[in-house]
Parts: structure tokens; sequence; C-alpha cells
């Protein structure tokens, strides 16, 4: 079984005085990588939520949005007058040494650092708990989501490898005219060697098998195709198949398809040869998105 690394979870919910909207999506990425925005109260816990995360979802890109209110509205804040009022001295000296105009001061002033802070710096254990237990739910959520995703990315890369194993079954007919062609080729060779000069008869005939065992590829088409059904059993098989394993498995079949490319000698077996390679390109595109 194939899983995306595509996915999204978004789940709302009470939690006493508090409204929390929680939001999960992941996109592809070589490692695991997570991306929190969340309410300031949660930043206590934010190492075991990810840590949480990175055992459900294993590998890529993740953003994570938690969002707290208290009774639909934003979550209560206080400012710091004493601070405010030493900031409001420290612009006004500013403002008479400059000859600046003191104009929205006040604006400026709830910008500064430290000035507008919430009531509460943390959440406590047992509201965490219960949002730990959203963070769970919304990631099976996003894994379902993973899974419908990666039965199509399944099915397309399926139909690749399925239609390179039936290039591959093509090169059969081809290969006797094949043959054929280069016996032709060498004998003519041979005949315009022979009213040149002498030949070692013995010398010749066993760089004539040399060269037929080199352009044989017999070895490569039968590799090719177990290649080819190894992937595809691996595919249905009915754990979570990693994309990186699979992507090994490509690369041995790109292997072969190249071999019998360079031994081909052959126009209609190169035009085979193209086609396999095209199909084998769309599969390693979309296995970049398996987890």
């Amino acid at each position: 079984m194939l899983h995306s690394m595509t996915g999204y979870g978004r789940i709302e919910f009470n939690i006493d005085d508090y409204i929390c909207s929680l939001e999960i999506r992941s996109l592809n990425g070589k490692q695991f990588e997570i991306n929190t925005k969340i309410s300031p109260l949660l930043k206590l816990y934010e190492i075991d939520l990810r840590n949480s995360i990175q055992k459900q979802l294993l590998r890529g890109s993740v953003e994570v949005n938690i969002y707290l209110k208290q009774h639909g509205v934003s979550k209560p804040m206080t400012v710091n007058t004493e601070l405010a009022k030493y900031y409001y001295d420290s612009i006004i000296q500013i403002a008479d040494m400059l000859q600046l105009e003191k104009k929205d001061i006040l604006s400026s002033l709830i910008r500064m650092p430290e000035i507008v802070s919430n009531v509460n710096d943390t959440l406590d254990q047992k509201h965490w708990e219960m949002i730990a237990e959203k963070i769970d739910q919304v990631c099976g959520i996003l894994i379902e989501h993973r899974r419908q995703e990666g039965e199509m990315l399944a099915k397309h890369v399926f139909d690749n490898i399925h239609s390179i194993k039936q290039l591959c079954a093509q090169v059969a007919p081809h290969e006797r005219n094949r043959i054929e062609r280069i016996r032709e080729k060498l004998n003519a060779s041979i005949q315009e060697f022979n009213q040149n000069g002498k030949v070692d008869q013995n010398r010749l005939e066993q760089e004539i098998i040399f060269y037929l065992e080199k352009l044989d590829i017999t070895e490569e088409k039968n590799r090719l195709q177990h290649h080819c059904d190894y992937f595809m059993e691996m595919l249905k098989d009915p754990d979570i198949v990693k994309g990186k394993k699979l992507g090994f498995i490509l690369q041995e079949i790109g292997r072969e398809i190249n071999t019998l490319g360079s031994k081909a000698n052959d126009v209609e077996l190169q035009k085979l040869v193209v086609m396999m390679k095209d199909e084998l390109e769309q599969a390693k595109e979309q296995l970049l998105n398996a987890l």
C-alpha cells in the first residue's frame, strides 16, 4: 500500500472556556520538517507536539496551525502601563531633541516589546492533554487523506511499470530481424577483410562470438521483467510501502533499460527503449510525492 505525503486535517472544538481551531497539512519533502504556528499559551508544549506529530506522519513538510480563543473572542490581554510610560517618556525626549511631530504615539507604544501580552502565559496540563488527543485525531484524518491520495498515486505508477513490462515483451519479435541484420553486416565485413589479406579463422570466430554475446540482450530483458514484477508486487503489499524503497527498484529498472538501449543497435528497439524511458520518468515523478 502506497501513501502520499500530501494530506490535510482540521477540526474545531471546545475546551472549557476556550474554542480551539486545529489544522495540520503536509506536502512532499525529503525528510520530516515541521513548521508550527501556535498560540503562545502552547509554547511550553511545543516539543511534545512536534514529537507526537513526527511519530505519526513520519516524513514530509508539515505545517501545524493551532488557534485558541476564549468565549468566541480573542484571548484577554494585559497592558504593562509602567513600561509604556517609560517608552513614552523616551519617545517624547527623542522627539524634542530632533524637533519631530508627536503624532500617533499610542499606536507606536502598543507595538513596543512586552507592552501588550496575554493574561496567562501557558495553558495548564489538563487542557494540553485534551488538545494532544485532538492532535492525534487530526493526524488520523490526515493519514486517511494520505491513503486515499496514495491509492491514486499507486494506480498511476502501476500503469507506468505495467507499460514498461509490455514494451519489454515487444522486444522479442524484433530480435530475429535484428540478429539477421547484424550477421549480414558481419559477413560483409569478413568477406571484405578476406579479400585484403590472410585471416586467422580461430581468432576470427572468437571475435565474432564475443561480438554476438556483447549484443545479446536476453539477460537484460529477464532482469527488467523481474524488476517490474517485484515493483508491482511491492505496490500490492498491504503494509505501507516506503517511497524510497520503490525508488531504488526504479533505479534498477532504469539501468536495464539503459543497457538495452546501448546494446539495441536497431531502430525499432531504440523506439521501444525511448517509450520505456518515458514511462519510467513519469513513475519517478509520481514517486516524489510518495511517503
